[in-house]
């Protein structure tokens, strides 16, 4: 069989599937462009925004273009951070260290409960599943109070360890690893038993490769929302602070600096879009190999 035959025969499927014609496929393909677009409009506003002069901040109704583009807003908030009696690397060396440590640990600790909870066998592993699924329903704030308990008791208010240790375990995050965890085989586990392998050497060398688009994924949200960490009730130290903590500071007279404030913006959402770029190749790789059956 040719490849052209091979490319036709594969045409004539997906018409098929898409409802036997090419109108169907092209308002299929029509459908995601406006999803597509829905998605990409904040972003986009907040860059237009960014780049807007004051005047033009302020109009009604609001254009959803700058009509006299300008970087006076990204050069105003470089002045404002230089301004700072702390340079701006140390904010950025406190963001960095709190959000690759929050996403590895979470990674560590949601995988290793998430094996246990969901392939070893123990009394109370069903209530336990079913306290997880309750634990969805609380947010963050609610645990608030606790955790600065938590923190003050074990003496760790205004450092670093006071806003890591609290975001490393999340019910979204071991919930969704106990999901994906759920669907691997028993077979493939007892194999490994048999062969002597540990539950340690299980859960990271087998399980774990054959749940990539788990982790990743929840290596996205475990990064997004570190990233965002301003960690106000728990660091007072100036040299502590991560960035949002001062770009927020830096933003807070909103008439007058409301062209900083959308900058900030759009300097906050840069390292999570990048990372999210990254990973939704690897994610859609891995899926599709996932799916390919002997």
């Amino acid at each position: 069989m040719s490849i052209f035959s091979k490319f036709k025969n594969r045409d004539r499927k997906h018409r098929k599937s898409y409802g036997g014609s090419r109108a169907g496929a092209f308002f299929l393909f029509l459908v995601l462009i406006l999803l597509g677009v829905f998605m990409i409009f904040p972003i986009y506003l907040s860059v237009i925004q960014s780049i807007k002069p004051p005047q033009e901040l302020f109009e009604f109704p609001p254009k959803l273009y700058a009509v006299n583009p300008t970087d006076q807003n990204y050069t105003d908030m470089m002045k404002l951070v230089g301004s700072q009696w702390v340079p701006f690397s140390r904010y950025a060396f406190n963001s960095v260290v709190i959000a690759v440590s929050v996403t590895v640990l979470q990674l560590v600790f949601a995988s290793s409960a998430a094996y246990a909870l969901a392939k070893v066998k123990f009394p109370g592993v069903k209530f336990f599943n079913k306290l997880i699924t309750l634990a969805l329903l609380f947010t963050s704030q609610v645990l608030f109070i606790m955790q600065y308990l938590v923190m003050a008791s074990l003496n760790l208010i205004d450092t670093l360890a006071a806003v890591i240790l609290p975001a490393i375990s999340t019910a979204m995050g071991l919930f969704l690893m106990i999901q994906f965890m759920g669907q691997i085989h028993d077979a493939m586990i007892e194999a490994a038993k048999l062969d002597g392998a540990s539950h340690i050497r299980i859960c990271w060398q087998i399980v774990m490769p054959n749940v990539k688009p788990a982790w990743l994924t929840l290596m996205i949200f475990a990064f997004q929302g570190a990233w965002q960490i301003n960690g106000y009730a728990f660091i007072y130290s100036e040299q502590l602070k991560p960035i949002p903590a001062v770009l927020q500071q830096i933003a807070t007279e909103v008439i007058k600096r409301a062209g900083v404030a959308a900058a900030t913006v759009v300097i906050m959402m840069v390292p999570p879009i990048v990372l999210f770029l990254i990973a939704q190749s690897n994610i859609i790789e891995t899926m599709a190999q996932s799916g390919i059956k002997d």
